[in-house]
């Protein structure tokens, strides 16, 4: 390329500064990565005649530790390198001393779970299959937050501190929009992070807003600084207008030529009154076809509700009118409904999941006629394992390309009676597990021992103490049937204090194992994130996913253990309602039937507890009868079990996911 590609690139991407990051930006190269799809999906974007997608999420996990991460030829600031790992157990002593001995790397700090993950998935999956999609966040200053544990006083947040200027691959633009507010000016600087497809051969840009400027106040400074911050409500209407108002604007101002809008999940609500001002009924009723909503979750917290008068005093009176046009909500006409305004105003509305969109039909019968249902996947090339993808690539005759259409991993079942596909299979998983244990050699985690993970954020309904309701419960089954491990990874909001309680709970319960440890071995990781997320998620045996039914939307994480042929142990909730025949492990516990939805703080803890050990020993009978002590027996159905999983993880998957989004809310 020449050297005009260069001058392009910045016509394109003004960057501030550029001075400090010349030793990475090149005429052909972007950070390690090729320059040339910058210059053409940049170029696409404000091109009037193309169609093309704007993205709006509040948080965003690229796992940029362990997919597609970029190089730097200068230094990289010790802030950005990943938070040390304690763990907490039942084999004390180890867990004052010894911290998980991880590999150096960096992860973008701009999300706290899974709804941030999925919208990072939703990007590289758009990459991959070459959309045209532009994606809005927030540069979180001081990410989610640093979790500790400590006995008897349960989790304990510290604030986390990076540096964006030395993260490799993120660049900060001289682009600058400004939000007029009633009593303030709110300046928002912008950078640009850019999420390349796993073949390079396609971008999207991600434009990251960012109110820690010197012309902000000390207040306003902060707000882009923890995610979900929620001291007040103040706060948090504050950040919704960032990204929503702050968002489009950002849009507008890099001149992108967008007909469609996303809004992933009701924080960005207030984009649609941004873009509809000044304009006249027709033109708002017209603006409606041109966005679209995913909800996802039924759970009463995740609505965002507001005083009406507090945001009467901090926006401009012609946003305020069209927000209490749109958004009042139906049960209290004091508060608008951040849910119900983006219903109102987005032509397309869907659910993440066959259950949820029936529960959500349930929730808002207004809208019922409106709600459809596209299923939540995960990124096949971020999540699979390389052991795992090895076995995929040696069978191109039935799995074709499944690199460029995962997909086509629904053709596993073709292999399903194949010794030779079994036996890599059932390998493959034990090179992923015997490279947990060395990690956790010191807690004396062991390759040869039945295994369990929970591993997803700590609230309520997701019940993280569910398994450890009856500990004797465990050593029973143990004596009976082999050894147990259980690993534990999450974090509760810190403002959760329920979440706080669970945390200290398990705690608890996991210091009176201290004295079985050779029965049982319990592990609570401290820091849960995208590395250990892809870890657990392909080396455990069985993944344990047993939210209270049907307040689960749909969850990710029992899909990437699915692609890694991870058995699952699951109520019947979220996805896993749609693979619940599909021979992918055990169901356990109560079912949601009928029209009414149910109470959330009815967790059933007792009974559903009692139907998770029947089931865990059935899994733990079936494990220890398909690893013998003499060999493996590779006509197993645990192995057969996997395959399945292999099979069902060709249809939750984000390349699915994307394209029903192009075909039936995107418009291409």
């Amino acid at each position: 390329m020449e050297n005009s590609d260069l001058k392009r690139f910045l016509s394109l991407v003004p960057v501030d500064h550029f001075e400090r990051y010349a030793a990475n930006i090149t005429s052909d190269s972007f950070f390690g990565f090729p320059l040339k799809p910058i210059l053409e999906v940049e170029e696409h974007l404000l091109a009037a005649d193309q169609k093309s997608v704007g993205y709006f999420s509040m948080e965003y996990g690229l796992s940029t530790n362990t997919y597609n991460p970029f190089g730097s030829k200068i230094p990289v600031s010790e802030k950005n390198s990943s938070a040390g790992h304690h763990i907490f157990s039942n084999l004390r002593a180890m867990d004052y001393y010894l911290v998980v001995d991880a590999p150096h790397r960096l992860d973008l700090p701009i999300y706290s779970g899974g709804l941030g993950v999925l919208a990072g998935d939703t990007l590289k999956s758009a990459a991959d299959r070459g959309v045209p999609l532009a994606a809005v966040g927030i540069l979180w200053n001081k990410g989610y937050f640093k979790q500790s544990f400590w006995f008897k006083d349960g989790q304990v947040p510290e604030e986390t501190d990076w540096e964006p200027s030395s993260f490799p691959g993120l660049v900060p633009l001289e682009t600058h929009v400004d939000i007029n507010l009633k009593k303030e000016i709110i300046r928002l600087k912008l950078w640009k992070y850019f999420v390349y497809s796993y073949d390079k051969k396609h971008v999207i840009p991600l434009i990251l807003l960012d109110s820690n400027v010197p012309e902000n106040t000390p207040f306003t400074q902060k707000l882009t600084g923890q995610l979900y911050k929620s001291d007040n409500a103040e706060w948090k209407i504050l950040q919704r207008i960032i990204l929503g108002i702050g968002g489009m604007k950002a849009l507008e101002k890099l001149g992108y030529q967008l007909n469609r809008y996303h809004l992933n999940e009701g924080h960005a609500a207030l984009a649609f009154a941004e873009k509809a001002l000044n304009k006249k009924n027709p033109e708002i009723d017209s603006l409606k076809n041109h966005f679209a909503y995913t909800c996802h979750t039924p759970v009463a917290a995740g609505h965002d509700r507001f005083n009406k008068k507090t945001l009467e005093e901090i926006l401009p009176d012609d946003i305020f009118s069209l927000i209490k046009k749109f958004g009042s909500d139906s049960g209290n006409r004091d508060l608008i409904n951040l849910t119900e305004h983006a219903m109102n105003t987005c032509h397309f509305v869907n659910a993440v999941a066959a259950k949820h969109g029936e529960v959500t039909r349930l929730q808002f019968p207004d809208f019922k006629d409106r709600i459809q249902t596209i299923t939540n996947g995960v990124h096949a090339h971020t999540w699979v394992s390389k052991p795992v993808a090895d076995v995929f690539d040696a069978y191109p005759k039935e799995l074709g390309d499944w690199r460029q259409s995962p997909m086509r991993l629904k053709n596993a079942l073709a292999l399903k009676e194949n010794p030779e596909f079994r036996r890599a299979l059932w390998n493959a998983h034990d090179t992923n597990k015997k490279n947990l244990s060395l990690l956790l050699k010191n807690w004396r985690i062991e390759p040869g021992v039945f295994t369990i993970a929970w591993a997803r954020r700590i609230a309520a309904y997701k019940r993280p103490s569910l398994i450890l309701q009856d500990v004797e419960k465990i050593l029973e089954i143990a004596r009976r049937v082999g050894p147990i491990q259980i690993i534990f990874a999450g974090k509760a909001h810190p403002k959760d204090d329920l979440g706080f309680t669970y945390v200290n709970e398990m705690l608890s319960r996991i210091d009176s194992l201290d004295k079985n440890r050779d029965l049982v071995r319990v592990l609570m990781l401290e820091n849960y994130d995208t590395f250990f997320g892809k870890l657990l998620a392909s080396s455990v045996d069985v993944w344990l996913n047993n939210p209270l039914p049907p307040f689960e939307a749909s969850g990710t994480s029992g899909m990437k253990a699915i692609l890694n042929g991870v058995l699952q142990l699951s109520t019947l909730d979220g996805w896993v309602v749609e693979a619940a025949d599909k021979n992918i492990g055990w169901i356990f516990g109560w079912e949601h039937h009928g029209s009414e939805i149910g109470d959330e703080r009815n967790l059933r803890l007792k009974e559903d507890s009692d139907a998770l050990y029947a089931m865990m020993e059935n899994a733990a009978k079936l494990y220890y009868a398909t690893n013998l002590k003499e060999g493996v027996n590779f006509d197993s159905d645990w192995i057969t079990k996997m395959v399945h999983c292999i099979s069902e993880a060709g249809f939750f998957n984000t390349d699915r996911m994307v394209q029903e989004y192009q075909t039936k809310i995107w418009g291409f």
